[in-house]
C-alpha cells in the first residue's frame, strides 16, 4: 500500500455532540459519509465534500440511532441515491421514531427516502480506495452497533460502543450491558494499543489508553 494515511472530517451537532465523519485519502478522491447527524451536520458535510471536491461512494451507520442518522436524508438530497449501509437488525429503525428513539425525545426522525440499504455484516470487509476495513460486532449499546477497523492504517471507527473514559449507554429498551462488554473484549481489546478509537461522541482515543484508564473496562459497568 501507499505511504498515504486516511483523512477523516469531523463534524459535531449541536443538541447531542454526535461526531459525523467523512472519511477520504485525498483530495478529488473517493470518501464515505458516517453517521450523519442532527443540523447543521449535512450541510457542513456536503459543503466539504464539495470543497474538496470529493466524490461520495457510500453512507455508513455504525448504528441507527436518531442522532446518527437524523442527517440522512438531507446527506442523500445533496449526493444522489448513494448505497447505505446498516447492520441489517437495525433497518427498522431508519423508519420507526420509537425504535430509534426520537420519538420519546418529541422530535421524530425517520428517513423517507433512504432506498438502497446494505447488510453492514459482521466479517465483512469494505474498500476505500487502497485501505480494507473489516466491520466487527459492536453491539449491546444497540441491537446491531458496528464498527469499522482498517489494520494497514491503524484506525477503528466504533460509534457508541466506546469513548474516551466511557461506553455506551445500556439503559434503552434494545440494550444490553453484557453484550456490550463483552464485544468491546472481544471485537475492539483485541486490536493493537497504538490504534486510535474514533467514537461516536467525544475526542479520538486509542485502544491502549482505554483498556488501561477506562473505568468501565477496568470495573465494568
Amino acid at each position: 500500500m501507499s505511504g498515504e494515511r486516511i483523512q477523516f472530517h469531523v463534524t459535531n451537532d449541536p443538541s447531542f455532540m454526535e461526531n459525523g465523519y467523512v472519511v477520504y485519502m485525498r483530495d478529488g478522491g473517493a470518501c464515505w459519509i458516517v453517521d450523519p447527524g442532527l443540523p447543521p451536520q449535512a450541510d457542513d458535510i456536503l459543503a466539504f465534500v464539495g470543497d474538496h471536491k470529493l466524490r461520495p461512494t457510500a453512507i455508513v451507520l455504525t448504528h441507527a440511532h436518531a442522532d446518527h442518522i437524523a442527517g440522512l436524508d438531507d446527506v442523500l438530497a445533496g449526493t444522489g441515491d448513494l448505497p447505505i449501509y446498516l447492520a441489517r437488525e437495525e433497518w427498522p429503525m431508519l423508519t420507526d421514531a420509537v425504535r430509534n428513539l426520537s420519538a420519546s425525545l418529541g422530535m421524530p426522525v425517520t428517513s423517507k427516502t433512504a432506498s438502497d440499504v446494505r447488510d453492514l455484516a459482521v466479517g465483512m470487509t469494505m474498500e476505500l480506495e487502497s485501505t480494507r476495513w473489516l466491520v466487527g460486532d459492536v453491539s449491546g449499546h444497540s441491537p446491531g452497533g458496528r464498527s469499522l477497523y482498517c489494520a494497514e492504517q491503524s484506525v477503528v471507527i466504533v460509534g457508541d460502543a466506546l469513548f474516551a473514559g466511557s461506553v455506551g449507554r445500556v439503559d434503552f429498551p434494545h440494550s444490553h450491558g453484557p453484550t456490550l462488554m463483552a464485544n468491546i473484549k472481544k471485537t475492539l481489546l483485541t486490536l493493537p494499543d497504538e490504534t486510535r478509537v474514533l467514537a461516536g461522541h467525544g475526542p479520538e482515543t486509542t485502544i491502549g489508553s482505554e483498556r488501561t484508564t477506562n473505568p468501565f473496562i477496568l470495573h465494568g459497568l
